[in-house]
């Protein structure tokens, strides 16, 4: 079958690593500039971009940088021990010199405006965090970071925000202080207060549940770096008719495969990355038909609104689907 183009609405470039300068115990800061001398796309707080590193080794790294510097990006990568191969390959072959392929940014975490916030970081989750407080702090709101990692060792950029930003941090390494004090962090639930979380799914589903509990409907925003478990259906996978109406073609979608696959099986250009339904890269419109969202990227209003889905996991509750591409 003839490939039918779909727009790529994404910027990507070859960029170089201008330096690499690990910042704590198994991570490595990347910064990342066009030595063309092109400006880079603008990005906010929560924005993230993929490293495309080798054949099909795609990963996705919070922005840690400025976003008002129109040269560089900076990421910073921990080494996983169970590495798939990406944090291995960045921490092994990306140094000094090293040309890396970027895609992006794209923001599913972005900074919403309000008087009062509560971030909450475990970890390399203190990544996105970054450029957060500082866009809070430079707009005068109230905010506090509570920071969790196993030790001071451990910790990026640690030290430089205490100093930058003295009793608004709060340090807590596990090995002198135990885990995070969740029910006293979020103690005071407020309807003008937003609460900002990243780091490992344990830390995730605690400050969900106690947000759950307690505080208003979408107070908490949440970034995963890995996919939040879903369950498939009882009675099994089922099948559902798609339709692409922008290039005018209709699929059958199997038990066994996912939108994202079947699309591009019928030769039609998708951008997908992590496959597991965290990152965004192939969120597609809907145009009609019951979404069966199985992603980590919507908050609940988002799925509510039935006006998109990531076709890499999510599939379809009703018989058709149609997608704007």
């Amino acid at each position: 079958m003839t490939a039918i183009p779909t727009t790529v609405r994404e910027h990507e470039s070859d960029l170089v690593v201008v330096s690499a300068t690990h910042v704590a115990d198994g991570v490595v800061e990347l910064r990342l500039a066009d030595t063309s001398g092109a400006g880079l796309p603008p990005w906010t707080p929560g924005a993230h971009v993929d490293l495309v590193l080798v054949d099909d080794l795609v990963r996705q790294y919070s922005l840690c940088g400025d976003p008002a510097d129109p040269e560089t990006y900076t990421v910073a990568v921990l080494l996983e021990p169970e590495s798939r191969g990406g944090s291995s390959y960045v921490h092994d072959k990306l140094t000094t010199g090293s040309g890396v392929r970027v895609r992006g940014p794209r923001n599913h975490f972005p900074l919403l405006a309000s008087p009062r916030y509560e971030f909450i970081a475990g970890g390399i989750g203190i990544t996105p965090m970054l450029p957060m407080v500082a866009e809070a702090d430079a707009s005068g709101a109230d905010w506090h970071l509570s920071y969790g990692g196993r030790t001071p060792a451990s910790m990026a950029y640690a030290d430089r925000l205490v100093a930058t930003y003295g009793e608004r941090v709060t340090l807590v390494p596990f090995d002198q202080d135990g885990p995070l004090d969740l029910p006293t962090i979020l103690d005071d639930p407020a309807a003008d207060t937003l609460v900002y979380c990243c780091g490992p799914e344990g830390l995730l589903e605690a400050v969900e549940s106690v947000c759950t509990a307690s505080w208003p409907a979408g107070a908490l925003h949440l970034e995963r770096f890995a996919a939040k478990a879903s369950e498939a259906p009882a009675d099994g996978e089922r099948s559902f008719e798609l339709e692409l109406a922008a290039s005018g073609v209709t699929l059958q979608v199997p038990p066994d495969k996912s939108v994202f696959d079947v699309i591009q099986d019928a030769g039609i250009s998708v951008l997908g990355s992590c496959h597991e339904g965290i990152c965004g890269t192939c969120e597609q419109a809907v145009l009609e038909g019951e979404v069966d969202h199985r992603d980590s990227v919507l908050n609940e209003s988002e799925r509510a609104a039935n006006d998109a889905m990531m076709v890499c996991v999510s599939r379809c509750l009703s018989d058709r689907l149609v997608l704007d591409m």
